[in-house]
């Protein structure tokens, strides 16, 4: 009896935390604050704003950020896309409060990053969010 209790609390703990992750991915938050590593300032077009995409080797959806994240710049005047793959570069992922691949960031020209998604970005919401700093690119 005990063992079974014990099983049942294990599988509602672990639908809930699976339910909780699954609804914070691809939300648009605020950007972190303080200045960015120089190979993310590399990454940058000179004007506009850049999404920075922070992935892995090995990460499935990593790969639908980058289709989904290079089509949108493609499509939007003032949008760039760039890619940095931090599989060897854990000091880059925890300079920049890395949880999770993909990460995407949102920087404009001088650096300043305008706002940040963990997991695959939901499209409308991110176009939404870019609207008011695409407008003054």
């Amino acid at each position: 009896m005990t063992g079974a209790l014990v099983v049942i609390g294990t599988l509602v703990l672990a639908t809930v935390l699976g339910l909780t992750l699954r609804a914070r991915g691809g939300r648009v938050r605020d950007a972190r604050a303080g200045d960015l590593p120089e190979d993310v300032r590399r990454a940058l077009a000179p004007a506009g704003v850049t999404l920075v995409q922070l992935s892995t080797t090995f990460c499935a959806p990593c790969r639908h950020t980058r289709v989904l994240l290079s089509d949108l710049a493609e499509r939007t005047e003032g949008l760039h896309h760039a890619e940095l793959d931090v599989t060897d570069r854990p000091d880059l992922a925890r300079e920049l409060s890395v949880l999770r691949t993909p990460t995407t960031l949102a920087v404009d020209e001088r650096g300043t990053e305008l706002l940040r998604i963990g997991g695959v970005p939901r499209r409308h919401a991110l176009i939404e969010a870019l609207r008011p700093h695409l407008a003054t690119a």
